[in-house]
């Protein structure tokens, strides 16, 4: 038996509880592993809310939270290649397993070898942000040079978006609450607050003619605010608001395949892509973790160190 925590039911924070299970059978194109980190995003409530019943496997509850984690492979099911018992991973439980847990299946496709060099901790981080990061960028497909507005700038993945654009050459402006300032400036973004005044205004200062791309971490009325600062709407990606095409936008393609999760490793054993962990938590504390993240009290990245 292993202790997870999870959810009853879909609701509120009050649906939450820790309650203890046998090690899952890992199914065929799984892999059991015992976690040694898991990241904490905010599509964990989103899915204990039930506002995305596609994400939780549809399995009974209760159900463990999380979505992406690190570890060690412990046993595999059917018609897995490529990863070893023993193997130290990293990648996304898809199938529902959650990861907020000593122990839990990750789907094989989408889960990676953890490369020499690389710990647990920053790899737990990059199934969900790095590989966004990646992915919104690679849309955009800005030259060198290129100004780059991203919108939430502060969270885990925005601020992965930020350092991996800054190491492609982009010139970088972000916005966000007063308390995200430091860890975007500390990267070399050029920061915009929420609360200095009229955003736009203010971007307008920064880049007269406009951005040549935006990457959007809001949605909302955030989005549409800052949409008119795009020289060619085609160049805004939304990340979390799939109404963007409503604005001429599009939604960020997600490639959730081993081949982009390692990718994703080279490029943070590089620094190229080097998140900003702000917050570690003990699976006593995922209650915390969670309820930082979903309070948006936090920047950079959140994780709970299991093992």
């Amino acid at each position: 038996m292993g202790q997870a925590w999870g959810f009853g039911r879909h609701g509120g924070p009050e649906v939450q509880e820790f309650f203890d299970r046998p090690d899952p059978v890992p199914g065929r194109g799984e892999v059991l592993i015992r976690v040694d980190v898991a990241g904490v995003n905010p599509l964990d409530h989103l899915v204990r809310s039930g506002l995305v019943p596609g994400l939780d496997g549809g399995r009974p509850f209760p159900r463990v939270l999380g979505m992406e984690a690190a570890g060690i492979v412990l046993a595999r099911g059917e018609d897995v290649d490529g990863l070893e018992v023993g193997d130290a991973v990293f990648g996304f439980a898809l199938t529902g397993g959650g990861t907020y847990a000593e122990t839990t299946v990750l789907s094989a496709p989408n889960t990676a070898r953890i490369p020499a060099g690389l710990s647990a901790t920053v790899a737990a981080t990059l199934p969900v942000a790095g590989t966004t990061a990646v992915d919104a960028l690679d849309q955009l497909d800005l030259p060198a040079g290129a100004t780059v507005l991203v919108n939430g700038v502060g969270g885990g993945v925005g601020l992965a978006v930020a350092r991996l654009a800054i190491g492609r050459g982009l010139q970088v402006i972000g916005t966000g609450s007063t308390a995200k300032r430091e860890h975007a400036e500390a990267i070399g973004v050029r920061f915009i607050d929420y609360a200095a005044g009229n955003v736009v205004a203010v971007a307008r200062e920064l880049v007269p003619d406009g951005f040549d791309g935006i990457v959007d971490l809001v949605g909302g009325t955030s989005l549409r605010t800052v949409a008119p600062l795009a020289r060619d709407p085609r160049n805004i990606i939304a990340v979390g608001d799939m109404s963007v095409p409503d604005l001429g936008g599009r939604f960020v393609e997600r490639r959730l395949d081993r081949e982009n999760l390692e990718r994703s490793a080279r490029l943070a054993l590089e620094r190229v892509l080097a998140p900003v962990i702000t917050a570690v938590y003990p699976l006593s504390d995922a209650p915390a973790a969670l309820a930082t993240v979903e309070n948006g009290h936090t920047s950079g990245k959140v994780v709970i160190k299991v093992a």
